[in-house]
């Protein structure tokens, strides 16, 4: 990757600080004033759907051959599906303003009042590949909790991405709120770059392949959040309803395969293997999945379904992102869960069982930020759960976890307001006592 020219390094730092100074400026503006520019932008959007789906057109017969199936689904922005985004930015709109909640309130000693503040985190940096209605969402987002944005889409996209941003930006010229508190990077050497601005930038939010998100997490000291792998799994307990079982399995792997919460692996117990097996593998050809099985199910097939590969040790850790699907046949609950938990990315995981103490043990023991019972692993979206849209979904152990909406958009500050109030009255042998009353 080439770096930038002196010029050009220079110019990337002025914009940076330009989104910093708005969002500044934004991080003190009422809730009815961002919300007032979240409506101008969705109808920015829509009075520029014709100029978005035509640079969407421009980039996808330039990438149609030259990139895989899963991101060419990802780059595709028609008007259905930018109509659809319009509505998440609405929605944004409508929820509860995350800037200025009151965490803690306490009086300290009379007079010395401290309180706990949520506040926005400043300024994101959101590199992305092949999925320009990420830049509905997170400008969306980043407006209402107050944040400055700098997005880098991929080169695969650069067409619909600066459209998308000019519309955003004309909405945002009706309103209150600067346009430079979004901006957009075209080159792939501003990504390196962009990673190193940390006195400018304070969260970097990459989203796309495994080696990439590695690569950014690799290349900066500002703090990333996201993840790498959709490694997510679906279990088919003994005690599973299997006509829920089949309409669960079918929707988590053939709804949007290519999305990082459709199943890769299917678990299955071996109880009911010999009924289930047979049934879900022809499901699976019926919607053209490409079956990969363990030496067991091949076992239990014998010769009554063909073309069925062997499936290797490296299947149980790809994200195919594809219509193909690993089954194994395990013993227990407990070897699904240690499968789960060793080749998971503690993404999205799910069970179907009739057994609500098998499934309250699966929830409790498998590892990830996202676990269900009984329902499609599909849930795992930020628009679905109610938070409007979504920047990614996080599979970090820390806050925020799973899909990050607005309250993972906002930290918190520590404000004391006293009267005069100074430390060396509370040390010593004559110290004054603090009170420490919540209020």
């Amino acid at each position: 990757m080439f770096p930038l020219k002196p010029k050009a390094q220079k110019m990337l730092i002025e914009i940076s600080q330009k989104t910093r100074l708005a969002a500044q400026h934004l991080a003190s503006l009422s809730s009815d004033i961002k919300n007032q520019a979240i409506e101008s932008i969705a109808q920015s959007l829509e009075a520029h759907t014709d100029e978005i789906v035509a640079a969407n057109f421009i980039d996808c017969q330039a990438a149609d051959g030259q990139i895989g199936s899963a991101l060419y689904s990802r780059l595709k922005l028609d008007a259905t599906k930018l109509k659809g985004a319009i509505v998440g930015v609405r929605d944004v709109g409508k929820l509860a303003d995350p800037v200025g909640q009151i965490q803690i309130h306490r009086e300290l000693d009379a007079g010395l009042v401290m309180q706990r503040v949520s506040c926005p985190v400043g300024v994101l940096g959101v590199i992305f590949e092949a999925r320009p209605d990420a830049v509905i969402q997170i400008a969306s987002l980043a407006i209402k909790s107050g944040n400055g944005v700098i997005l880098k889409g991929g080169s695969e996209a650069i067409n619909s991405c600066t459209v998308l941003v000019k519309a955003i930006k004309a909405g945002l010229e009706k309103s209150q709120v600067s346009p430079d508190v979004i901006q957009i990077l075209t080159t792939r050497s501003e990504t390196t770059e962009l990673l190193k601005l940390d006195r400018y930038v304070d969260l970097i939010i990459p989203r796309g392949s495994n080696e990439f998100v590695k690569y950014v997490q690799d290349n900066t000291r500002i703090p990333v959040l996201g993840h790498a792998d959709g490694i997510c799994h679906l279990y088919i307990d003994s005690e599973a309803d299997l006509d829920k079982a089949v309409s669960i399995t079918i929707d988590s792997k053939t709804q949007y395969p290519a999305a990082c919460n459709a199943i890769e692996t299917l678990l299955i117990h071996q109880s009911i293997a010999p009924k289930f097996l047979p049934l879900i593998i022809d499901r699976f050809q019926t919607h053209n999945v490409k079956v990969k099985l363990d030496e067991i199910g091949h076992q239990l097939l014998g010769d009554k379904i063909e073309n069925i590969e062997v499936v290797t040790m490296d299947d149980w850790s790809t994200e195919y992102s594809d219509l193909i699907i690993s089954i194994k046949i395990v013993a227990d609950l407990n070897e699904a869960i240690t499968h789960i938990n060793t080749y998971g990315s503690r993404h999205t995981d799910c069970i179907v069982t009739e057994d609500i103490t098998t499934a309250k043990m699966f929830i409790d023991r498998v590892d990830a930020a996202n676990v269900f019972h009984n329902c499609s692993t599909r849930f795992s979206d930020g628009f679905r759960y109610g938070f409007g849209a979504e920047v990614g979904i996080s599979t970090q152990k820390m806050p925020p976890r799973g899909p990050v909406g607005l309250e993972g958009l906002v930290t918190y500050k520590y404000q004391i307001t006293g009267d005069g109030h100074i430390v060396k009255d509370y040390t010593g042998d004559n110290s004054k006592p603090f009170t420490h009353r919540d209020l």
